[in-house]
């Protein structure tokens, strides 16, 4: 799942209302990529430990982030403890917590949990940004977390049944990515997204490698190809193309416009799980998911007005 991205820091260029093509493209794509994080994640775990599949995801990911900020200024001390903060927080406990959660979830409830972010983006915001909620938002927030109930009770059955666990481990990713969204925008006005991006996950990462180390000296697992092909996948393409893309879009698209992208990503993901594990999809699963994406509707139409 989920990774950094510009809440509510694009521009607004464009003044006709018409998205040029290209952009729509690389919107499906990336809605393509974060959608099925979450399955590719669950594939990796089949051999791998939580933490060190999520070590190894990093571990692709950083050296790549280190050689694209390599040219910037050099980072100022007094943003040193913010963003390790930031990191620890959105990468270190987001991670960690989606990773074992993931694990204890069937992909079609991670992931159509995981799409809850916004909902914990607006009610950050409203504490730390010091932005009104309006009753649709509290509406659409209620509605949403009525669907999470309904979907954690009731997902798709599977050999290996969701325990509370495991929906309460995403839900905690969820609002720990959330943080790392609201609270990175002062952050990201100071030094940039990319280099905000960069230390946070650098400082998020040295986190949790003790850990992952600690989990792999005595959890035995197997390097499988399917393994490696998740962690690359979700350390260059989640984590890093994702980034890239994601500041590209900005540039031409408002992000209230970009962010619509997120009702997208269940519908991928949902798909990829049902294919790769086999998940069959039931009536209180599907109420559960419409409750969640109307929730969701409800948040994002109230801001997108506000704004």
């Amino acid at each position: 799942m989920c990774e950094q991205r510009d809440v509510g820091l694009g521009v607004e260029p464009f003044s006709t209302g018409v998205i040029p093509l290209g952009k729509i493209c690389a919107l499906l794509s990336l809605a393509a990529i974060w959608g099925i994080s979450v399955p590719v994640t669950k594939l990796g775990l089949l051999s791998m430990p939580p933490l060190t599949l999520t070590a190894l995801r990093f571990g692709i990911a950083v050296p790549v982030l280190a050689f694209l900020i390599m040219n910037m200024p050099p980072l100022p001390w007094k943003a040193v403890a913010p963003l390790a903060l930031l990191g620890v927080v959105g990468i270190g406990i987001g991670q960690i917590a989606q990773s074992l959660g993931v694990a204890r979830t069937p992909a079609s409830i991670g992931t159509i949990l995981s799409a809850t972010i916004p909902v914990f983006v607006v009610v950050f915001a409203t504490i730390r940004l010091k932005q009104s909620i309006t009753r649709t938002q509290i509406l659409g927030i209620a509605v949403a977390f009525g669907g999470i109930a309904v979907v954690a009770t009731g997902g798709p059955s599977t050999e290996t049944a969701a325990t509370l666990a495991g929906p309460l481990l995403v839900l905690a990713s969820a609002l720990a990515i959330a943080f790392y969204y609201v609270w990175s925008v002062e952050l990201t006005h100071q030094y940039g997204s990319l280099a905000v991006a960069a230390w946070s996950t650098f400082f998020g990462f040295a986190a949790l490698l003790p850990w992952a180390i600690w989990e792999a000296s005595f959890t035995p697992f197997q390097l499988t190809l399917p393994a490696i092909g998740a962690a690359t996948f979700l350390g260059l393409f989640v984590t890093v193309a994702g980034l890239l893309l994601w500041l590209n879009i900005l540039r031409e698209i408002p992000a209230r416009v970009a962010s619509s992208v997120q009702f997208l990503q269940p519908v991928f993901g949902i798909a990829t799980s049902t294919f790769i594990f086999q998940d069959q999809i039931g009536s209180q699963f599907v109420m559960g998911v419409i409750l969640i994406l109307t929730g969701l509707a409800l948040t994002v139409h109230s801001r997108r007005q506000a704004a």
